[in-house]
Parts: structure tokens; sequence; C-alpha cells
């Protein structure tokens, strides 16, 4: 009777672990099989970076109040072309003339900013293949807005016409956005060339020319009464003339 009560809670135990070693088992079967979950990525974002690089303060501003970092991050996520950003650090900045940024207009600053994007993914062995005047998000204008890039090897050299300025190395590349910095802020030729005049509008008649071709009128008016006047007297001096010749020759 004692060796039966010890047989019977040893085969229970027995039972109990081999369940939890197969549902062991099934559960890391289960694991194995089962895809692990792929990271989110957050959307890139043109401050985020450039606060991470350090020493652009200047053009964060710059970027924030003219709203471009926003279409920036826009195009970054709507956009399989990409965007490449001449980031000038706070340095190149500091060389402008004092007061140069505050002489601007709003729409002048949002050109400045645009006028150092290319509308596309750009990387540093492949400037090379761009054509000259290079567009960027400014326009194409060739003449006012025309960047024109040289490079050999991994030396890139930029010219707008007003600045010549240097890619100092690359800030960041994900293969959608790519970054360099310059030494110096472009500047385009559409700040410095005075624009055409408009048309000048057409001369209005004057009113002093008016009042004096009405006073004219009457005038002439007048002239000529006197000139019927004098007209009339002479007729009737001659008539006078004439009668009295008359009178002699017939009294003769």
């Amino acid at each position: 009777m004692v060796m039966m009560k010890l047989k019977v809670p040893l085969f229970t135990l027995s039972l109990v672990l081999t369940v939890l070693f197969n549902l062991t088992t099934i559960t890391s079967a289960a694991t194995a099989t089962s895809p692990a979950p792929s990271p989110s990525s957050a959307p890139t974002d043109i401050i985020r970076v450039l606060k991470k690089a350090g020493g652009f303060t200047t053009l964060i501003r710059l970027l924030q109040t003219t709203q471009v970092a926003t279409q920036i991050n826009a195009q970054l996520l709507n956009s399989n072309n990409g965007l490449t950003l001449f980031a000038p650090n706070d340095n190149s900045f500091s060389t402008l003339k004092p007061g140069f940024l505050n002489s601007l207009n709003d729409q002048q600053k949002n050109e400045l900013i645009q006028f150092h994007e290319l509308p596309s993914f750009v990387s540093i062995s492949n400037f090379d293949t761009l054509s000259n005047p290079v567009r960027t998000q400014a326009g194409d204008d060739p003449e006012r807005l025309a960047l024109n890039i040289t490079s050999s090897g991994n030396s890139v050299n930029l010219t707008t016409g007003v600045v010549n300025a240097t890619v100092g190395g690359s800030v960041y590349s994900d293969h959608q956005l790519a970054i360099y910095q310059v030494d110096k802020v472009l500047l385009p030729r559409d700040f410095f060339v005075p624009k055409s005049p408009p048309p000048a509008p057409a001369p209005e008649k004057s009113k002093d020319g008016s009042k004096k071709k009405s006073a004219d009128g009457p005038a002439s008016a007048d002239d000529t009464d006197k000139s019927d006047a004098m007209s009339l007297k002479d007729k009737i001096g001659i008539m006078w003339i004439i009668a009295v010749a008359s009178v002699i020759v017939f009294s003769l």
C-alpha cells in the first residue's frame, strides 16, 4: 500500500513535465516561424539633420522663417527624385556684407534659400554629369539665376556670376537627400542685376492745352468778325469813290 501511494505522485509529476516540455517546444517553434516586426523609419527632417551636424544656426533660421524646410520635407516624402542642398555654415554667412540679410524682403529670402537647392539627389561623384547652368529650385533663368558647377574627382566648385564657392564635404546623404557644406553663401545675380523698368504710361492730354484751345476758339471768331467788318468798310469806301467819280465824269 505504501509503494502504491509513492508511484502515483511520481507518475503525475512525469506527466506534468512531459506536457510542459511539449508546450515549450510548440511555443518556441511558433516564435521562430513568425516574422519579426520591421522597425518603422521616421521621415527625413531637414532641420533635425542640420541641428545634429551643428554650425548651421543661420541657415536653419532662414529655412524655418521662409517655410522652405516644410517644402523640403514634403518633397522628400512625396517625390522619388530626392533633393540636394548646398549648406553654408555660420562662418559663411558671417562673411556677407553687414545687414545684407536684413535688407532682403521675404520673397528674396525665399529665393536665396531655394537657390541652394537642386531638385534631385546628386552624389559627390555625379556632379560632372550635370549640364550648366544647373537648374535650382529658385528657377531656371540663365541670366539672373544661373548656377554653374564644375568638378574633378571629389573637388566641386560652384559659381553664380557673383560668388565662387567650393564644396567642403558631405554633411548628410541617405540616397534621397544629399547635403554638402559650402564655404560661401551662393548669391544669385538676380539680386545685383537691375531689372528692366516697366513701360512708361501713355501721356495724358494736358488740361491747360484744352483750355488754351477753347480760349483760342472765340479769339479766332472775333478775328474773323473783325476781318469781315473791315472788308465791308472797304467795300462801302470803294462804292463812294466810284459814285463820286461817276458824278464828275457826267458833269464834264
